[in-house]
């Protein structure tokens, strides 16, 4: 079970991206992709599906490790976590670690 998976809020913590809040889109292994954050303009060729070619926007990857889990119910403030794991019922829920409480 990961961390942070996907539609996770997080705060970027450390890069030229710092201190931007953002909705994950995907998530590789050690990588992580983030909504409007990153962005970067590729040139594209013309082919059969794309005819006319031009620029396209494309997500680069951000390490895991330079984002943390933006805690929403701590008086509206953007408030990061750490997350843990708990067993509850047999089952592995994420817990942050800033208020306790379990993660969605």
């Amino acid at each position: 079970m990961k961390r942070i998976r996907k539609d996770d809020l997080v705060k970027v913590i450390a890069g030229g991206q710092k201190g931007k809040i953002a909705k994950v889109v995907r998530v590789d292994d050690r990588k992580v992709y983030l909504e409007n954050v990153n962005l970067r303009t590729r040139h594209v060729a013309a082919n059969r599906l794309n005819q006319q070619g031009g620029k396209k926007d494309v997500h680069l990857p951000l390490d895991i490790s330079n984002v943390a889990l933006v805690v929403e119910d701590v008086k509206n403030a953007e408030k990061t976590s750490k997350v843990s794991f708990r067993i509850k019922d047999g089952k592995k829920t994420r817990v942050a670690k800033l208020s306790n409480k379990e993660v969605k």
